[in-house]
């Protein structure tokens, strides 16, 4: 492998691409680390390292962890790639509700390239709509759950809104922008890259924390001991193997096509496979079912005196600390619902049939049409639960890890959930478009074969 990663640096047009991006990268992770204009950076200091001692694994550490830690530095790039990725998501599922939606995305490029500008202008409004709602937590910090004596962030709140709204929306268009100039001149895949990149810049201090857990560094007693260190990594490298495991897996079904020819004649008799993903929906249902719960849990700052909103009190604070059972039953039931309502709205059986109707294929044992529809449904539906359950254990193992060992969240998010499916999805994507571009100049790729996805 080592020898593999040395050829890439061997091809001109590739070494060029790889620098390319590693140069946006740093420009984006640059954004990241500019204070807001009018924040006090001291207090920010401050804000760090009270969040830090707080983090649970609520939304706040979700965000944070997500932006690479732009949030707890206040910084003009805190919105990072979210609002453009937000619009995709939200027009993505309007295409399967509105017809007009529905045709362009059928046009072909035209469509496509319609779809993408209405994507762009609800990247803005999302962004000046966050980037408002950052605004007045940075003018209340105690918003975050930092607490009632922190000082204010801001040092002068006289138009920090327009200030703020500025920078940040034209920091996340910008770096919107870089993700589509590593697509078109860098390796490649660009926007979900930079989200790689921001969850593994937390790393190094997932490792100090780490450290400071089961060392005695800087005359600070060890919290825990080194047997469990080693049952943490085993730990660790048995979820990234079923993780990888999840990705990669497929369930093909065999597709048989003919052509029929003068007198009756057929030829052809070619075996293809249609791949149906175990995992299907990603990374989204936990995406979804974690800001859920996150928003649910916010009736936990009722103040009312009312037995209702006593009640909602109570149901809000089970919900919003994540160590508790009732958030970790929520949050897995969620997940499950949106695995299934991803597949259910992105998969459509009866175009797929009409499609193999049209190119004169089928699948062996069953009719065409409406039977093939039916079929492809119920394997979809079962491939799904697998897929489905799967991606529950991987999603409630950092919080788990969390209320059962009190290990910080900073470390357990490396165990599962969205950070650790992103991680490994986007590094198997990336490794497939470098061996690609080394089988095309006769090099040997990563694994043998020259396949990243077995040898079968």
């Amino acid at each position: 492998m080592l020898k593999t990663f040395a050829n890439l640096f061997k091809i001109p047009e590739l070494r060029a691409r790889i620098f390319f991006t590693i140069g946006l990268v740093a420009v984006a992770r640059l954004l990241a680390m500019i204070p807001t204009p009018g924040v006090d950076w001291a207090a920010i200091q401050q804000l760090q390292q009270m969040m830090e001692a707080k983090s649970s694994g609520g939304l706040v550490a979700w965000f944070d962890t997500f932006t690479g830690g732009a949030l707890t530095q206040c910084s003009v790039g805190t919105l990072s790639i979210w609002p453009y990725i937000s619009a995709q998501i939200i027009i993505q599922l309007m295409t399967a509700v509105i017809p007009a939606l529905g045709r362009l995305q059928r046009e072909g490029d035209a469509g496509r390239k319609t779809l993408n500008l209405y994507i762009r202008w609800l990247t803005i409004g999302i962004c000046v709509f966050q980037a408002i709602a950052l605004a007045n937590t940075m003018l209340d910090p105690e918003r975050l759950g930092a607490g009632s004596d922190l000082r204010l962030v801001v040092m002068n709140p006289f138009l920090f809104y327009v200030n703020t709204v500025i920078a940040m929306t034209g920091a996340s268009m910008f770096v919107m922008w870089l993700g589509d100039q590593i697509t078109e001149r860098g390796i490649g895949n660009g926007v979900s890259l930079l989200i790689m990149i921001n969850i593994t810049s937390r790393l190094p201090v997932a490792v100090a924390d780490a450290a400071r857990r089961y060392f005695n560094i800087g005359g600070a007693q060890a919290q825990g001991a080194i047997w469990e260190l080693i049952l943490l990594l085993v730990f660790f490298f048995a979820v990234l193997l079923g993780t990888v495991a999840i990705t990669q897996a497929l369930r093909k079904i065999p597709i048989h096509s003919t052509r029929a020819i003068s007198r009756g004649a057929a030829y052809g008799g070619n075996v293809t496979y249609l791949p149906l993903r175990v995992n299907f929906s990603g990374v989204m249902p936990i995406i979804f079912a974690g800001p859920i719960l996150q928003l649910l849990g916010l009736l936990s700052h009722l103040n009312g005196t009312n037995a209702v909103s006593a009640f909602l009190k109570k149901v809000g604070e089970a919900i919003f600390l994540p160590t508790t059972m009732t958030h970790i039953i929520l949050y897995g039931a969620l997940i499950l619902f949106f695995t299934f309502f991803w597949v259910a709205t992105q998969f459509n059986a009866m175009n797929i049939s009409d499609w193999l109707k049209r190119d004169g294929s089928y699948i062996p044992g069953i009719r065409p049409g409406l039977a093939t529809a039916e079929y492809l449904d119920a394997v979809m539906t079962r491939v799904t639960f697998i897929g489905a359950i799967a991606l529950l254990l991987i999603a409630i193992i950092p919080l788990i890890l969390t209320s059962s060992r009190q290990i910080s969240w900073e470390i357990t998010s490396f165990f599962g959930g969205t950070s650790l499916l992103i991680i490994v999805g986007v590094a198997l994507d990336t490794l497939r478009r470098l061996e690609s571009q080394l089988v095309m100049r006769n090099y040997d790729g990563f694994l043998k074969h020259g396949r990243i996805t077995g040898r079968h």
